[in-house]
């Protein structure tokens, strides 16, 4: 089904498959992206026998997400010192992370992993080269699994992102879009990025957000059609470029009561919208 709902499980704080069943079933989609569960990131009660459990339980899943031990979200200024590729120093251990990713997501049935690349540096940084040259690696490795590696947005602006994906020339890397993240981090339009970024993007993430009122800050993520995102106006900028794939409801604030009952809005939200 074009534009199917589905949710992230990170967003309803669950710790083992059963558990996530259960929710999905109450929310009634049958749609996951799926934590892949770093041992020292977001473990799963299952622990190596995770893909096995997901698989058997039934729901259907699009995608895996992979996070770094040690990424710090407290502020901007503390995500853009520890994540994804953008230390130097951490560059080595990560991709062994990567690859550990990789073969959990082929263990998983699927042949899509997402992940935050870091802060990409500005043309002429000369910090730029040996960054797209760790994103080149990444885009190898997951080649040689036949695994395509989606980029989530927000750390950047749509015209950084561009600009990098044209440069690397890597098919097999593509976009995590996530409107919200724009706002979260005063970047840019979602809606514009929306044109610009259309040919590459693999996965949506749908999440409704404000800007930040003081730089430097977070912005405040808010339920869906609550916030400056314009989410109905978004999914119809989706469906212009001619995205078909799936939105994934993500809602990263409150306690898991909360959680599940935005995340039920919002699925009620994207079916009134999308008729």
């Amino acid at each position: 089904m074009a534009m199917e709902i589905g949710v992230c499980s990170w967003s309803l704080q669950v710790k083992s498959i059963p558990e996530l069943k259960s929710f999905t079933d109450r929310l009634g989609i049958n749609l996951v992206q799926i934590a892949c569960g770093d041992p020292h990131h977001a473990a799963w009660d299952e622990g190596d026998a995770m893909p096995k459990a997901a698989l058997a339980v039934g729901f259907q899943l699009g995608g895996a997400m992979l996070g770094f031990p040690g990424e710090d979200y407290t502020t901007p200024k503390h995500i853009e010192r520890t994540g994804g590729f953008g230390d130097p120093a951490l560059r080595p251990e990560r991709i062994e992370r990567l690859k550990w990713a990789l073969n959990r997501t082929l263990e998983l049935g699927l042949k899509d992993l997402m992940l935050h690349a870091g802060f990409l540096p500005e043309v002429g940084d000369p910090a730029r080269k040996p960054f797209l040259d760790t994103l080149a690696k990444v885009s190898q490795l997951a080649a040689e699994k036949g695994i395509t590696v989606a980029f989530e947005t927000g750390q950047e602006s749509s015209k950084l992102l561009r600009q990098t994906l044209d440069d690397l020339k890597c098919p097999n890397l593509k976009v995590n879009f996530d409107p919200a993240n724009m706002l979260l981090y005063d970047k840019d339009d979602p809606i514009a990025a929306v044109e610009l970024l259309g040919p590459d993007i693999r996965t949506v993430h749908v999440k409704d957000a404000n800007r930040p009122t003081v730089p430097g800050t977070w912005g405040e993520e808010v339920p869906l059609g609550k916030g400056q995102t314009d989410t109905k106006k978004f999914l119809l900028a989706l469906k212009k470029v001619g995205y078909t794939g799936p939105l994934f409801i993500e809602r990263e604030v409150g306690d898991q009561k909360q959680r599940f009952d935005d995340i039920a809005h919002g699925v009620r939200f994207i079916r009134d919208v999308l008729g």
